[in-house]
């Protein structure tokens, strides 16, 4: 189970020559907050000012759309049985066919791991892609769209901007010192002033990862190559793929997240690791996470150099 052979060596040439910072982030309590909802322990951090109820009917809404949009619009009740730690890893099944008269619900994909259920496995994974680099105003409607964003803000509002603070600071680390971030094929930044990446490594399936991040209008800043499930192989084996991907001599990597997978992970592969901390006044949560703050971690492992890059 390798990364995609073509994709290592691009961004592995990249790297040799440009200075990159990858942050890895997890993405549940540290992203968006949904799971710290549902179970109202976000509301229960701030000593009774925070409507517990609130935030689990909010929770609600964010679950059932989550499932809507997997199922009617990414295989997800077809391939639930079967999630990949990344969607590329199969597309060496991939024959390239035309895909526009293809019928999905006849093509009989079944739950064997022979090479021709591979292949329609691949096939439902391209399409995935499609639809996430077109964004959700390519399948839905306005009507559904504008319930959407109502949903956001008023999870945003709740939330203290927890999730539009979260996507300010993911474009801050895209854009480095003031570059702006442009997200090639690759997954690399192409701008000259922009050499820092972005990645996903969850705990949760892939396609839900995925359907949460154009929800919570992270796919901008998050490619879909760049996005990665631990469900099956676990946080250690995904940052070995990236290393493997990503790594160079001026390559410096960064975890963010709020668990003690990633955490233990980063200290084995010798990672600065920035633990996430939901409690109102911690300056490691959104609002208050700065470039800073992860300036200092970097250099703590780094060293100094660049480090002003980060302190911007």
């Amino acid at each position: 189970m390798g990364e995609n052979t073509s994709m290592t060596k691009g961004v592995a040439e990249s790297s040799m020559d440009q200075k990159v910072d990858v942050y890895i982030w997890d993405m549940d309590e540290t992203l968006i907050l949904l799971k710290s909802l549902l179970n109202g322990t976000y509301a229960e951090a701030f000593n009774g000012s925070k409507n517990v109820q609130e935030g689990v009917e909010i929770g609600k809404i964010w679950e059932k759309q989550i499932l809507s949009l997997c199922d009617d619009h990414f295989f997800y009740e077809q391939i639930e049985n079967y999630n990949k730690p990344y969607l590329s890893i199969l597309s060496q099944y991939d024959d390239g066919r035309n895909l526009s008269e293809y019928d999905f619900n006849k093509d009989e994909f079944g739950p064997s791991n022979n090479d021709d259920n591979k292949r329609k496995l691949a096939y439902r994974h391209r399409v995935i892609a499609h639809r996430y680099k077109q964004g959700l105003h390519s399948f839905l409607n306005q009507e559904m769209i504008k319930d959407l964003d109502e949903l956001y803000d008023m999870t945003d509002k709740y939330t203290d901007r927890w999730l539009s603070s979260a996507r300010v600071f993911l474009e801050e680390c895209s854009a480095g010192s003031g570059g702006t971030s442009v997200v090639a094929a690759d997954g690399i930044n192409e701008s000259a002033a922009s050499k820092h990446i972005n990645l996903l490594v969850t705990s949760g399936s892939l396609i839900p990862s995925l359907v949460k991040c154009l929800l919570f209008r992270l796919d901008n800043m998050i490619a879909h190559e760049n996005v990665y499930s631990s469900w099956e192989v676990g946080k250690l084996q995904c940052f070995e793929w990236i290393k493997a991907r990503f790594n160079g001599p001026n390559v410096r990597f960064c975890i963010i997240g709020d668990g003690w997978e990633e955490g233990e992970a980063a200290q084995l592969m010798q990672w600065p690791f920035i633990k996430i901390d939901m409690r109102p006044g911690s300056s490691h949560r959104f609002p208050g996470l700065t470039l800073k703050t992860v300036g200092f971690y970097f250099s703590v492992v780094y060293g100094n150099s660049d480090a002003e890059d980060e302190k911007e």
